[in-house]
């Protein structure tokens, strides 16, 4: 383990509340009544909908005395007016709490109308780092993935209609009052799901632990997060109903999203934007595709944790250099993508080589990205990765 900076300092956010457990979803009505909820925006998207799971928590609310009403219009990267249109609507049915109920996209959704239920304007108003000026309504949030973190998070991301780059909205007025996190949500997600968001999981842990802005909050939270999705993953993939398996996944999630919100990301998210921008695929799949060959960029640039890495994930580095121990982490994640079927070819994904010039036009404005990256990029990097990655 690599010893801790003593320079600078560093700081933790976290929700007030958070329960990880199977059947926390049941705790919904007692959370909200101490928040002095009485009755629940739900925002959540169509597909969480159609498959049922809402109705586990409807019926929860109803049990519980807690009135209710649905907004499902979430779409993947929610663009502002999603979040906007919410915000009307929980004033136009006299909602007193909000509720976020899904994946990433939904749970930022719902920061984003908790916090203009009591600030005015729209949400790209407040755009930026700490432009929220007061908090806003109670917000729950209860993640049906195990993947995003979204749910121990400051941070929302909101799609600019202009070219669909992300822009973040930081704030501590984002954090969940309580983060219900129930496992036996994420039961039914298909092999595929459960691997795209289980690498998700993992990149947010990989690249924080690997920043410069990493913390000592951040390093202990990313350590045992990638050790947890490096055993278990697999597992849940194979057998989507080993509660083990996806309890574990799901502590990893929530550890991964604390560590990444203390210590923050880098390049492999900027590239991945930009894949999934242009090709329009899932934020965890092009999550999964980028990691190995910006892993294998940034090594020299912090090769003691890239080593460490690779132990956390079962390899063994006795009697290797620095550097080949560092390049250990590559094969380790490498492995792991092979065993759950997903390719980091993009080649495999029948993508055009030609499309690589706007494939590097959309990182380079994900480039606040790189600030934080171990190692510096250019244009041309960028372009050399993307690449190799075919």
């Amino acid at each position: 383990m690599t010893p801790l900076s003593m320079t600078g300092q560093h700081t933790f956010f976290s929700p007030n509340k958070i329960v990880i457990g199977l059947g926390a979803l049941a705790n919904t009505p007692g959370e909200a009544r101490q928040l002095g909820g009485t009755k629940a925006l739900i925002v959540t998207d169509p597909g969480v909908v159609a498959a049922g799971l809402i109705e586990r928590l409807t019926a929860a609310l109803a049990d519980g005395g807690i009135a209710h009403v649905i907004y499902d219009r979430v779409t993947p990267d929610p663009p502002p007016e999603i979040i906007d249109r919410g915000a009307a609507h929980y004033k136009s049915e006299g909602c007193d709490f909000v509720l976020g109920f899904g994946g990433g996209s939904s749970l930022d959704a719902a920061k984003g109308i908790g916090l203009l239920t009591a600030n005015p304007g729209k949400i790209m108003d407040y755009c930026g780092i700490d432009k929220v000026p007061q908090k806003g309504a109670p917000l729950i949030l209860i993640p049906t993935t195990a993947g995003t973190g979204s749910e121990v998070t400051r941070v929302l991301m909101v799609s600019d209609p202009r070219d669909g780059a992300k822009l973040p909205v930081f704030s501590p007025f984002a954090l969940a009052d309580a983060a219900l996190v129930d496992p036996l949500l994420s039961k039914s997600m298909p092999p595929e799901v459960t691997a795209d968001t289980g690498i998700d999981a993992l990149v947010h842990a990989i690249e924080t632990y690997v920043s410069t802005n990493a913390t000592v909050f951040s390093d202990v939270l990313a350590e045992r997060a990638i050790e947890l999705i490096a055993e278990y993953l697999p597992i849940a993939w194979a057998k989507g109903s080993q509660l083990e398996a996806r309890f574990q996944l799901s502590v990893a999630a929530t550890l991964a999203g604390m560590a990444f919100g203390s210590g923050g990301l880098g390049a492999v998210h900027a590239l991945a934007h930009s894949l999934g921008t242009v090709e329009h695929m899932p934020h965890g799949r092009t999550n999964a595709i980028m990691l190995p060959h910006v892993m294998k960029y940034n090594l020299a640039g912090n090769p003691e944790k890239f080593a460490v890495i690779a132990e956390l994930m079962g390899y063994d580095t006795d009697g290797s250099t620095l550097m080949e121990a560092a390049g250990q982490s590559v094969r380790a994640v490498r492995d792991l993508l092979d065993a759950l079927k997903v390719s980091c070819r993009l080649a495999d994904y029948e993508l055009p080589m030609e499309n690589i010039p706007k494939l590097v036009a959309g990182a380079m404005r994900q480039s606040r990205l790189f600030v934080p990256n171990p190692r510096d990029l250019t244009e041309a990097d960028v372009k050399a990765i993307f690449e190799e990655a075919y």
